[in-house]
């Protein structure tokens, strides 16, 4: 753990891992084993049309007669190649439930079973169909306070549209969790060590998605190159660079990597990241001069990525940050004077 600093912008983190599953990589793997997490909220899809005529999901937690017209809305961003269906976003929707707030996962394009219409999909630092959603629902002015959750790529997607709307931003707040804050940093420790086996995981995955939606006949990309990358930075020059627009592979990190974005937010954000998260090392912790006065850093030893479990059995596991982010967005979706 870095030396306590003084500054309240970065602050210890109050986890302690379960004393059964004390290992980084047990505490990143356990929650996806089926029976980490046996919830499933009931679930409606929207399907949400784009400016620039693509599509993508919505997936909305059904509502009860109970939950209140002016009830606070949760969105969710998924993490890389992830959904609704992560054991991590059913246990915040089932938290927001729970609170009688209203809440969402926002797909990325081309994730989870839903197919985008046009030929491309998604990237770290697509802030625009985040904008258009949040927009399109303060314009509509059908819900209570907006805040929002995000996961992974998803935290690096939220942390930067925070950064990049400012004070113009319509969500009350916002929490990320395990946020690849420097995606060059990210890139080089998924290609080190114990770590290359979740870059290999993500590699095939992402490449599967990939000859789903594509051919060598139909790909705007190298389609060789694309499918013999062997690691992350491989397949973002490849391919996550030219199918969006970005010169390469830096040329993309350059511009996507939300710690560039952390000093100009302007709600109330808490960012969770653990020292030990496999995806990433310790040098991804910005200074405290890089964050706002509004963004809340808070620093784990332990925890894993997207782990954070601390505690009960390992049938029934308890985990830290359901209660942890509905905990601190709680209070900004409170209205004045009420």
């Amino acid at each position: 753990m870095p030396p306590e600093s003084t500054d309240k912008r970065i602050v210890r983190s109050k986890f302690r891992p379960a004393r059964w599953l004390r290992n980084r990589h047990a505490q990143t793997i356990y929650p996806s084993i089926p029976w980490a997490w046996r919830e499933r909220p009931q679930l409606r899809r929207e399907v949400l049309k784009l400016p620039d005529g693509d599509e993508t999901a919505v997936d909305w937690v059904v509502e009860t007669e109970e939950t209140p017209k002016t009830a606070p809305l949760l969105i969710i961003l998924h993490g890389l190649e992830s959904s609704a269906e992560s054991a991590y976003a059913r246990m915040l929707m089932q938290a927001a439930a729970a609170r009688q707030w209203r809440c969402c996962v926002l797909h990325f394009r081309d994730c989870g079973d839903y197919r985008n219409v046009l030929p491309r999909r998604y990237h770290a630092g697509e802030t625009n169909d985040v904008r258009y959603f949040v927009a399109k629902l303060e314009r509509e002015g059908q819900f209570g306070p907006m805040v929002a959750a995000g996961y992974s790529l998803g935290g690096n997607v939220l942390l930067k549209y925070l950064g990049e709307s400012g004070a113009g931003c319509p969500l009350k707040g916002a929490a990320a969790v395990c946020v690849p804050l420097n995606l060059h940093e990210c890139a080089q420790a998924l290609n080190s060590g114990i770590s290359k086996g979740y870059q290999r995981y993500l590699l095939k995955r992402m490449k599967r998605s990939v000859a789903r939606k594509f051919d060598p006949h139909t790909a705007a990309f190298d389609w060789q190159k694309a499918m013999q990358a062997a690691t992350f930075a491989e397949f973002d020059d490849a391919v996550t660079a030219p199918l969006h627009g970005f010169e390469n592979k830096d040329d993309y990190y350059d511009k996507c990597s939300s710690v560039h974005f952390l000093k100009h937010i302007e709600r109330p954000t808490l960012i969770v990241n653990a020292l030990d998260d496999p995806f990433m090392t310790p040098d991804v912790i910005p200074d405290a001069g890089l964050l706002s006065a509004q963004v809340t850093l808070e620093v784990s030893e332990n925890g894993g990525h997207v782990g954070f479990i601390e505690g009960g059995t390992p049938w029934r596991p308890r985990f830290y940050l359901p209660e942890r982010l509905i905990g601190f967005l709680e209070p900004l979706t409170v209205r004045p004077g009420l």
